[in-house]
């Protein structure tokens, strides 16, 4: 079994990475917190599992395969620094750094000690994401144009964490956090993006609490990509135009939405394709976030882990300069070439 040193156990490492880490059966070994409620959490989840207070005596616990950074972004970059120094194999919690830049060196950092590295984006392996894919791909829409994805919620009284109220160096706000999701969604399906515009804003928040991105990808398509704390009729998630119908997915994870006559008619059904006033339903594609972690296992115990990880980190190096491309954009209200680090 693949043995897991777990940094951080807030509502990343408790309630997004665990129950994915269990399901695809790996081990969690060891957990760093200096919260004591969370480590009686950690104690009661992972029975035998070895509690310590930082990274440095996590790195010290023997016999782990892979650190899994679940920490707050700000952090990632030092964090995943010192994992590669210590020899071990790492997961990092998107995003890998708070910029594209110090990203490219975390990556360059990792591949000269010679420690495979890799990005939880997690999201590429919804069962949802997987079947926008297969339209895309068996060309059911025809030729795709327009793709909208959006990750809209209704937070008129928001929620006092480190990720409402740190600043963007910090690691905070929702332009690094979801759309670190959505960016890398349209990237796996258009390719890489090209140019970007964008409006960014603290609402609600001390932190981005609402943008909208419009990205131009090298395939032509073009991505208006939406995160926002304050929409009181979130959009559909997905709505992808084509030249011979339009494909639109509005549940996702039993999050409310407004567009009920849109809704699924089945649990094996993901959105449905329309043709003017004709529509058909999409059979849902079986995929897991638990995947992920499969890939991960397999990759640690092969002969080349860093070829066999389920995410490129240079592919959230990209993500990065398109989020640091979309502040200028907002900033100087223009359309801003997105320039990535050099491998």
């Amino acid at each position: 079994m693949t043995r897991v040193g777990l940094v951080g156990y807030g509502s990343s490492g408790r309630d997004i990475h665990t129950p994915v880490l269990r399901a695809a059966g790996l081990e969690v070994a060891a957990v760093s917190t200096r919260d004591e409620e969370r480590a009686e959490s950690a104690r009661a989840d992972h029975p035998g599992v070895e509690v310590v207070p930082g990274l440095e005596e996590l790195l010290a616990v023997p016999g782990l395969d892979v650190v899994v950074l679940a920490s707050p972004s700000g952090a990632h970059a030092a964090q995943a620094r010192a994992v590669a120094d210590a020899g071990l194999a790492c997961v990092v919690d998107k995003p890998l750094a708070v910029d594209a830049g110090t990203a490219a060196d975390v990556v360059r950092h990792a591949a000269g000690r010679g420690s495979a590295l890799t990005v939880f984006q997690n999201r590429r392996f919804d069962a949802e994401q997987a079947t926008v894919a297969r339209v895309v791909r068996d060309r059911l829409v025809g030729e795709a144009f327009r793709y909208e994805m959006r990750w809209e919620r209704w937070r008129p009284v928001p929620k006092d964490r480190w990720r409402e109220n740190a600043t963007a160096a910090e690691g905070g706000g929702l332009l690094l956090d979801l759309h670190s999701h959505l960016v890398d969604a349209a990237v796996q399906l258009f390719g890489p993006v090209v140019t970007v515009s964008a409006t960014v804003a603290s609402r609600t928040t001390p932190a981005e609490d609402d943008a909208f991105l419009v990205c131009r990808h090298t395939s032509g398509v073009v991505s208006h990509l939406s995160a926002t704390s304050v929409a009181g009729a979130p959009g559909p998630r997905v709505r992808l135009l084509g030249t011979q119908a339009a494909y639109v997915l509005v549940d996702f994870e039993a999050e409310e939405h407004p567009w009920s006559g849109q809704s699924d008619a089945s649990p094996e059904q993901a959105g449905w394709l329309y043709r003017g006033g004709e529509r058909e339903p999409v059979a849902r594609e079986a995929s897991s976030q638990a995947d992920f972690y499969r890939a991960v296992a397999a990759a640690v115990a092969s002969d080349d882990p860093q070829a066999l990880m389920p995410v490129d980190p240079w592919d959230a190096v990209h993500t990065l300069a398109v989020i640091d491309a979309a502040r200028v954009a907002a900033a100087e209200e223009r359309v801003v070439r997105v320039v990535t680090p050099p491998r």
